[in-house]
């Protein structure tokens, strides 16, 4: 959508600027999921808006064209590793938790290959983070269920710097 020349928003700022408790939420999750700035946050915000958006207006609508619609807006979720069952409703129930945890930047942190969420953004950026046979520079990658153990660090990097919270997070998993 759009030209070269012009670029359309991928997200939409909040109706009022200045409410705390609004500001005090987000502020928590950008800094709990390392995220570069709002706009992020806010991006993640209206891709499950429009997911949302989506299974609504297909709750409503019958028929043969409605029902492929329907198997697949599921199927792409259970790609994404954000579904387990076939049901609309738990569609709605998404929140953008759920979403932020399916990013490559979080999916890193949690594998324990760094020891803080900006530093997977780092690596990832400075392009040391591997999945399967592509070197991923995009921190906001949605990966996917079946690429989700093959994330790794490229071999040039000394690993050494992050065995320590590997290491505890393994020991914490054989108690």
């Amino acid at each position: 959508m759009g030209g070269k020349r012009r670029q359309r928003r991928k997200f939409s700022r909040p109706q009022h600027p200045w409410k705390a408790e609004r500001v005090a939420e987000e502020n928590e999750l950008v800094k709990k999921y390392g995220l570069k700035n709002k706009r992020e946050l806010w991006k993640a915000k209206a891709k499950l808006r429009r997911i949302r958006q989506q299974a609504r207006k297909l709750l409503g609508l019958t028929g043969d064209e409605a029902m492929k619609e329907r198997k697949d807006l599921i199927a792409k979720l259970k790609t994404w590793g954000m579904l387990s069952s076939d049901n609309l409703d738990e569609i709605l129930a998404l929140t953008v938790e759920n979403l932020l945890d399916r990013r490559l930047q979080t999916i890193v942190f949690k594998k324990a290959l760094t020891k803080t969420p900006l530093q997977a953004r780092q690596l990832i950026t400075h392009k040391h983070v591997i999945a399967g046979s592509r070197i991923l520079s995009v921190p906001g990658y949605i990966v996917l269920k079946n690429e989700e153990e093959s994330v790794r660090l490229a071999d040039k990097i000394k690993v050494n710097d992050f065995d320590g919270r590997r290491k505890e997070k393994e020991a914490e998993e054989g108690k």
